[in-house]
């Protein structure tokens, strides 16, 4: 595995970045999006496994405009307000204007490295940048072949700018895996997005992993589902294959 890290201009600052190939050579390019607590030994993990299957990985840290990471330790605890407090400063730094402002830089970013074959690249996102993913998956849809959101919320909003509502800008495949009573995509979401997405016309998977709970894909969580974290792997890889 060679790790590299290095630096983006990104729209409103520098943020660090890592990619990860299996070795020398060419590889098709993926954009890796963290979960809400940014780029940790947990995540790195998975991106090395990802890039293990013949892909450059590209993971930046997209919540630059908050800091670097670490962004929390074994302090944290969800519903505590200090904890919180840390939450709801991730959330503001990367709202969806700021999501779409970033994303054709990170994909011209992996595009451009020597390490990355010519054609086109996927994305993944987790949690809350599984919005993110979607939303790269429009505004850069000339590149983007697929793109993958796992147990990520808030993707059906009352806002203007939803993240479903970029839906129909979308050319490449999508696939979305759910967490099973997911506070952040209910069933009326989960519903409203399929409904969204069979409107498109495109291809697309949507479906619930049961007994997984939000965020059930990252090692070292209390939530964490060894057996549908590997099924989330092999339908990332599938959809990987299919389009890259």
């Amino acid at each position: 595995m060679i790790e590299k890290t290095f630096e983006i201009a990104a729209a409103d600052g520098r943020t660090d970045a890592t990619l990860y190939t299996p070795g020398e050579g060419e590889y098709p390019g993926l954009l890796f999006y963290t979960d809400i607590f940014g780029v940790r030994p947990a995540n790195r993990g998975m991106a090395q496994h990802v890039a293990e299957q013949g892909y450059a990985v590209l993971m930046p840290n997209v919540f630059y405009r908050y800091g670097r990471p670490p962004f929390a330790d074994a302090s944290f605890k969800w519903g505590e307000p200090q904890s919180m407090k840390i939450i709801n400063g991730l959330f503001a730094a990367l709202s969806g204007a700021m999501m779409e402002q970033d994303a054709p830089i990170y994909v011209e970013a992996l595009l451009n490295r020597p390490e990355v074959s010519e054609g086109k690249i996927g994305v993944v996102g987790y949690c809350f940048t599984g919005a993110m993913a979607l939303r790269t998956a429009a505004v850069c849809a000339g590149q983007a072949a697929a793109a993958a959101s796992f147990h990520g919320g808030h993707l059906v909003t009352d806002a203007p700018d939803s993240p479903h509502s970029r839906i129909p800008g979308v050319k490449g495949e999508l696939y979305f895996g759910h967490a099973v009573e997911d506070p952040l995509m209910p069933p009326d979401a989960i519903e409203k997005l399929n409904d969204t997405l069979k409107a498109w016309g495109g291809r697309y998977q949507s479906e619930v992993y049961e007994g997984a709970r939000h965020g059930w894909t990252v090692p070292g969580r209390d939530i964490y589902n060894p057996t549908q974290a590997e099924r989330h792997y092999q339908k990332l890889f599938d959809l990987l294959k299919r389009n890259l």
